[in-house]
């Protein structure tokens, strides 16, 4: 039997891709990978210093070099950085290594989720958190949706849940 094609979760900060991955992983049986966390194993940083160091180029370079070698690895769900598909290659490469599901989420949810979180670098020292989120989402939806398979909307609802949702959206598309 062939290994389930890779899931590749991309959305906005705070929209659960990590717990949400974690819970798909757990049903499907595969293993799950978070590509911000692997930038911070490898380098023994957190991202907000990385971004201080290098800025955000130098953090996206390192995101796309991981993503590239993450998404290598087979029967994998990944979890994205929010911005991950701001950069075209990494947008390819998901789109052909595996299936896209696209975590929306509101604003308020959002600034709910991130109200307490010290390592959100676009949101450090921002006068306007939810401007500043609006802003992000305004530039990234339409990239998130650019290759999304699936579009899953998040909410109130429990993590395990909505992962066996969005599995079974999977399965009717016949990706998973």
């Amino acid at each position: 039997m062939a290994a389930n094609p890779n899931i590749y979760l991309v959305g906005p900060m705070g929209a659960g891709k990590t717990t949400i991955g974690r819970r798909i992983a757990e049903i499907k049986g595969m293993t799950f990978v978070d590509s911000d966390h692997e930038v911070e194993k490898r380098t023994g940083v957190d991202i907000s210093f990385i971004f201080d160091m290098e800025g955000e180029d130098g953090f996206r370079k390192r995101e796309r070099e991981m993503i590239a070698e993450l998404s290598e690895q087979p029967n994998t769900v990944m979890a994205t950085g929010g911005g991950a598909i701001l950069d075209e290659s990494t947008r390819d490469l998901l789109s052909a290594r595996g299936v896209v599901v696209y975590l929306q989420t509101s604003l308020e949810q959002q600034i709910a989720r991130t109200r307490k979180a010290n390592n959100r670098p676009l949101l450090e020292g921002s006068d306007d958190v939810e401007a500043t989120l609006a802003r992000l989402m305004e530039e990234r939806d339409p990239l998130y949706r650019s290759i999304a398979d699936v579009v899953v909307a998040t909410g109130d609802q429990q993590a395990r849940r909505l992962a066996r949702e969005i599995v079974e959206q999977l399965e009717a598309i016949g990706t998973a």
